[in-house]
């Protein structure tokens, strides 16, 4: 399944007017209670573009922070919604990856979920934003809060140096399929190293290429491999990267349903993949939704998210 050009849902809007929606944003939030319906349609009808001059224009009028005036006004996952959206996409990642690592413990599952899913030129945005936000090195935040071949993969990927799409080194694709099954199936333990390497570094088009010799060596696909020689995140980790490699669009619709099966929804999970897909692949991941589990991504959120968050989240699974 390939995809081309634009296919995300929410684009610019016609006749936009930064300080016309500074403003209606500003007589939404003043007076007692802010009028939701109003903040709602505004941010989620505009680009991430578009909302950020909304920003300079509202910082322009009325001295104010609107960012600040917005976490004041909303409550629970309706401000944690509408405040991501109003930040630029790759501060966004930085402040996913900030919440994921600060504090105790540490949210392995959201640092595989970005990290293995960015391009070189998002995570190259993102360890930038990360440095402007919190005054510090991503890689040294991370590093300091993983261990073990976890680290190191997450490391390799934060250096967003994955060649380019299209690049395929042919004559290493039969190579390369031999080196990870003598990393792993062909004796006894397994030499993450190749793994990282590999799995790091290569090309999308060559991986694929690499997997589909893999399975003709090892007669299994090389997801099969890593479950049976790896374990733990490091696991879990190069299993997303496989599958970010076989189709990013799918990787999230898996996402998506995981974070809402089940008794309860993993609330920032989905937050985060509708705001960061929105405006990339979101038509793509919900035909894969479709595809996989046989129903509307549309009806799945509708069914397990409450009246607020619920509207607001619809906003990005509607076609453009």
């Amino acid at each position: 399944m390939s995809f081309q050009g634009f296919r995300g849902t929410v684009t610019d809007a016609p006749d936009f007017d930064a300080s016309a929606d500074a403003e209606t944003l500003y007589n939404a939030m003043k007076g007692i209670g802010s009028d939701k319906e109003a903040i709602l349609d505004l941010v989620t009808g505009r680009s991430n573009a578009q909302r950020q001059e909304i920003v300079q224009a509202y910082k322009s009028s009325y001295g104010k922070n609107l960012i600040d005036d917005l976490k004041y006004e909303l409550t629970g996952k309706f401000e944690r919604l509408i405040v991501s959206l109003m930040r630029p996409q790759a501060y966004h990642d930085a402040k996913e990856i900030h919440d994921a690592i600060k504090g105790a413990g540490t949210d392995e599952k959201c640092l595989i979920e970005v990290l293995a899913s960015r391009n070189n030129q998002q995570i190259h945005n993102l360890v930038e934003a990360y440095k402007d936000a919190y005054g510090s090195d991503i890689e040294e935040d991370v590093t300091g809060d993983t261990s073990g071949h976890f680290k190191k993969m997450l490391v390799v990927l934060l250096q967003g140096t994955r060649d380019e799409p299209g690049v395929v080194h042919a004559d290493l694709v039969e190579e390369d399929a031999q080196a990870l099954f003598a990393a792993g199936e062909e004796q006894w333990g397994t030499e993450e190293s190749i793994f990282i390497m590999l799995l790091g570094n290569r090309s999308v088009n060559h991986l694929q290429m690499v997997f589909d010799k893999y399975q003709e060596i090892a007669e299994k696909p090389i997801e099969d491999s890593i479950k049976s020689e790896l374990s733990g995140d490091f696991e879990r980790l190069m299993l997303a990267v496989v599958q970010c490699i076989r189709s990013v669009p799918m990787y999230f619709a898996k996402r998506l349903y995981k974070s809402m099966k089940g008794l309860g929804t993993q609330d920032n999970t989905l937050i985060r993949i509708m705001i960061c897909r929105s405006e990339i692949d979101m038509l793509d991941i919900r035909e894969c939704f479709r595809m996989r589990y046989e129903k509307s991504l549309y009806n799945m959120i509708k069914t397990v998210t409450s009246r607020w968050y619920n509207a607001s989240s619809l906003k990005f699974c509607l076609s453009s």
